[in-house]
């Protein structure tokens, strides 16, 4: 489970560049068999947008959107967090293995959960923008700022 806004900041802030998905991929699913790889993404109408979703659809994932909502005032939301939950839960109970890429700390409560299940849970991310209790929380943390060379385009 991808959560693609927090790789794209992540990688925008950290390093000015982007992701390289085929490879986090690659690298997320290692010599394991790949039952399914979904792609978290926000709709906001910007250039190239559908052919970056056309992109990951081809790489493997399956690609989940939810549009951007505007608010009064200008202000934007967009993120999947709960969607993400909701998904994991879901498949739990089919499932030994969940790698969760984000950094984002607000899931570990779901981490404990699926653990509590007895899923594996790996979580992936940058390291330095990773919260600290979800890399405390997983079975196994990969930090893409060690293969930083495979992580980034």
């Amino acid at each position: 489970m991808v959560d693609v806004q927090n790789m794209y900041y992540s990688a925008k802030n950290l390093y000015d560049t982007k992701v390289n998905f085929k490879n986090l991929l690659d690298t997320a699913v290692a010599n394991r068999e790949l039952v399914r790889a979904l792609a978290y993404v926000i709709k906001a109408d910007t250039n190239d947008e559908s052919n970056f979703f056309e992109a990951l659809r081809k790489i493997g994932f399956e690609v989940r959107i939810k549009e951007l909502k505007e608010f009064k005032g200008g202000q934007k939301k967009g993120d999947w967090d709960m969607g993400m939950a909701i998904d994991a839960i879901k498949i739990a109970d089919k499932i030994d293995t969940l790698i969760l890429v984000t950094g984002d700390g607000d899931f570990r409560s779901l981490v404990d959960h699926l653990r509590a299940r007895g899923v594996r849970v790996e979580g992936m991310s940058f390291g330095r923008s990773t919260a600290k209790e979800l890399k405390e929380g997983v079975n196994n943390f990969i930090d893409m700022e060690d293969k930083k060379d495979r992580m980034l385009i």
